[in-house]
């Protein structure tokens, strides 16, 4: 057992040492790099426009985002949901934004829970007779009126 603690003690000793010698040694190559800065700095400088110049090259031009033709096709509404919105057939994200503007119209959104929908007589029908909805359930009860 005597061993063990002299092996764990070697270790810590020769640790001191090794940073001991590294210490020195770094400090050399530091003063060499000193000196050779300003000679580097004209280098670096010259670079730099090259690189810039290179960087607009490789970028890509900007294209128009299109959107997804599934969400820009029109749907049928049900009788249920066209006395809300209105009975043209839409796609998607209008019959989302017509049910907004009629929340918002309306001051249906909860005060205390923002993201809840208290639903009068209209919205009552659309959501399958709940009272009270969230509008990722909203969404979701909407889709069921669409085909």
């Amino acid at each position: 057992m005597a061993t063990a603690p002299k092996k764990a003690a070697a270790k810590p000793a020769a640790k001191p040492a090794a940073k001991a010698a590294a210490k020195p040694a770094a400090k050399k190559p530091v003063a060499k790099a000193a000196a050779a800065k300003p000679a580097a700095k004209p280098a670096k400088a010259a670079a730099k426009p090259a690189k810039a110049a290179a960087k607009p090259a490789a970028k890509k031009p900007a294209t128009a985002r299109k959107p997804n033709a599934a969400f820009m096709k029109p749907m049928t509404l049900s009788p249920v949901l066209a006395t809300v919105i209105g009975a043209a057939p839409m796609p998607r994200t209008e019959v989302t934004k017509k049910i907004w503007e009629y929340i918002k119209k309306h001051k249906l959104q909860d005060e205390a829970n923002k993201r809840n929908i208290n639903a009068d007589d209209k919205l009552k029908a659309v959501f399958g007779g709940k009272k009270q909805v969230s509008m990722f359930e909203m969404t979701k009860l909407i889709s069921g009126h669409l085909s």
